[in-house]
């Protein structure tokens, strides 16, 4: 890319912040100037980025106009205050919060799956990632969906605290502690204590007894692979790993294949590597994730309960490989293909 682009990150103290500006630093990206913006607490911190300081400013008083492109990492309350005013300044906005991802008027993009979704960002100047589970999934699942297609998921996410933020990586930390230390432990980012326990709740609790997270999975997988007959049927656990995701996932297609069919087309997958052999070990873990930029597969396999059924293990960094990276690729491709 020879076009030199001006660039904010909102949110850029958060964990997803702090991996797009990763990303930003060690990609060949077209980066000009680069504005590093908090909504509140931040404001003044000094970051290194690529052998400087770059101090945080306010958001507030942030002038939208001097950039290109906003990457938001700060959550969907700072993203509703201020996608609106970044757009009408001209820039367009990359957000991987929840907040935009159901607006029919803005294109919810997974950048390997449905990157021609990207020319819609007019009118509103928005592009949504979804999250970091469902982008992991939907990496693995499109090979076999643009070949055999896929007629029902059946998926459980083993979910890190890292996908809470950094209070609940700190949460995991001290209850870990004081068990060790025979102490009292304490929770307030969960509602159970979450060291040494899993939790079967990501998220609150809707009308179907579904959560919130499972149902975000339905919604953003039948959107982004544009299939609202897609069965799917999620659930979500927290689990006490600080990072990384890992999915035990079990598909119907709407056309026979093989494991061994499928192995190969995940081989040839860019941004997938297979882990999968018949031996001890030979399957990904999230320490096997950790600081990767690939969704990692292993235990392929022919599900023994159905004609048409594929089994599958999905691990991946979820801070790293999520929506941070999804969202420095969406801002690659714009502007290769439409920034003007």
């Amino acid at each position: 890319m020879s076009k030199k682009v001006d660039v904010a990150v909102l949110g850029a103290t958060s964990l997803a912040g702090e991996a797009m500006l990763e990303h930003l630093s060690e990609r060949d990206f077209p980066l000009g100037k680069l504005y590093l913006l908090s909504p509140s607490l931040s404001v003044g911190d000094e970051i290194s980025f690529a052998g400087r300081d770059i101090v945080v400013q306010d958001a507030q008083q942030f002038d939208f106009a001097q950039v290109n492109i906003a990457l938001f990492a700060a959550g969907a309350e700072a993203a509703a205050h201020y996608a609106a005013k970044a757009a009408a300044a001209g820039c367009v906005v990359i957000d991987s919060s929840p907040q935009f991802r159901m607006d029919a008027a803005v294109p919810l993009v997974v950048a390997e799956v449905n990157p021609e979704c990207i020319a819609d960002y007019l009118p509103r100047r928005l592009i949504a990632s979804p999250n970091a589970a469902t982008t992991h999934l939907l990496k693995a699942l499109k090979p076999i969906h643009d070949a055999v297609g896929i007629s029902r998921i059946n998926v459980i996410s083993f979910q890190s605290v890292s996908g809470s933020g950094k209070e609940a990586i700190n949460e995991l930390a001290d209850q870990t502690r004081a068990i060790f230390n025979l102490a009292q432990t304490e929770n307030t980012v969960y509602p159970k204590r979450i060291a040494f326990n899993l939790l079967p709740q990501i998220g609150a609790f809707t009308a179907n007894a579904y959560t919130t997270e499972e149902m975000k999975m339905v919604n953003d997988t039948r959107r982004v692979l544009a299939d609202e007959a897609l069965a799917m049927n999620p659930t979500t656990v927290r689990v006490p790993v600080f990072y990384g995701h890992a999915q035990a996932l079990h598909i119907e297609t709407r056309n026979r294949i093989g494991a061994a069919a499928a192995r190969d087309l995940l081989k040839n997958t860019p941004g997938v590597t297979v882990i999968d052999e018949p031996e001890d070990g030979s399957y990904p873990t999230p320490l096997d994730a950790a600081a990767q930029d690939d969704v990692l597969v292993g235990r392929i396999r022919a599900d023994i309960s159905h004609p048409d059924g594929l089994d599958m293990w999905i691990v991946a960094d979820n801070v790293r490989a999520g929506a941070a990276l999804n969202c420095v690729n969406i801002a690659e491709i714009f502007i290769e293909k439409y920034l003007k």
